[in-house]
C-alpha cells in the first residue's frame, strides 16, 4: 500500500467528523482506460467501465477481454488495431482491494461505447453482487 501525509490538521469528512493524518490512496484509473495485466503465460486487456462511490468504498466496473498476448506490445497492437475484440466477462463489479490485487498498468484511454455498458446497465438494474475477489479468480485463472 502507499501512503499519503495529510496536513497537520486532518480535513473533515463528509460526516465532519476528522480522520486521521494517514490515508491509503486510491486506484487512479477512469472510465475508459485500457489496463494491462499480467499471468504466467502472457498478457490480457481490461477495461474500465466505470467506477462508483458506495459510502466510503468504491465499485469498479470492468470488462475483461477474450486473447492473450504474449507480450505487452501486442497486447497494444491488438488495442491499436480498431479491430473489435473478443470479450471474455463483459462485465464485472469489483471492489477497490478487488482491483489492487490484480495488478496492471495503464495502457490509454478510449471512450467507452455505449454498447460497452450493456452488461453494466443489466446489472445495476438487478442491483448484482460485487466481488472481492481478484480478477484472475474471477476468471479462473492464477
Amino acid at each position: 500500500m502507499i501512503f499519503k501525509k495529510q496536513p497537520a490538521l486532518p480535513p473533515r469528512n463528509d460526516d465532519g467528523e476528522q480522520h486521521l493524518g494517514i490515508e491509503f490512496m486510491a486506484l487512479s484509473f477512469s472510465p475508459g482506460d485500457d489496463l494491462v495485466f499480467q499471468l504466467e503465460s502472457g498478457f490480457g486487456l481490461i477495461r474500465v467501465l466505470a467506477s462508483e462511490r458506495r459510502g466510503a468504498a468504491v465499485v469498479w466496473h470492468v470488462l475483461i477481454y477474450e486473447d492473450f498476448y504474449p507480450e505487452v506490445e501486442a497486447a497494444e497492437a491488438a488495442l491499436a488495431s480498431g479491430t473489435a475484440l473478443g470479450v471474455r466477462r463483459a462485465h464485472l463489479a469489483l471492489t477497490e482491494h478487488a482491483l489492487e490485487k490484480t495488478p496492471a498498468a495503464r495502457l490509454g484511454n478510449r471512450p467507452v461505447a455505449d454498447d460497452e455498458l450493456a452488461a453494466y446497465r443489466e446489472w445495476a438494474t438487478r442491483r448484482g453482487d460485487v466481488s472481492d475477489r481478484s480478477v484472475l479468480l474471477m476468471l479462473g485463472l492464477r
